[in-house]
């Protein structure tokens, strides 16, 4: 999304293919997250719906916890999202990498 750009869509497709709202995003004082939460939340910034600061904001993360989100979807999809799972999908793609 353009840094200073005002216009927002009203609702974007979510990773299961609903539309989501800023009203059906995860509530501000989630605490628990499970895959469907930080994707959806992940497609919200992908869709313009919020920014990268606000999402940090709103949910108190870090850039840096948001980025590893951004890039275990990109690289394995929803279920690279799993903390169960972190190094099986990191060693996955270090392989592919290599070839």
């Amino acid at each position: 999304m353009i840094e200073n750009q005002k216009i927002r869509p009203a609702k974007v497709i979510g990773p299961l293919g609903e539309p989501l709202t800023l009203e059906t995003l995860p509530p501000a004082d989630t605490t628990r997250w499970v895959v469907r939460r930080k994707a959806e939340v992940v497609a919200a910034v992908n869709g313009g719906l919020l920014t990268v600061d606000e999402v940090c904001d709103r949910y108190s993360l870090t850039v840096e916890e948001f980025a590893g989100w951004q890039r275990a979807i990109d690289r394995s999809g929803m279920p690279g999202l799993r903390v169960t799972r972190i190094q099986h999908y990191k060693s996955l793609y270090e392989r592919q990498q290599k070839y």
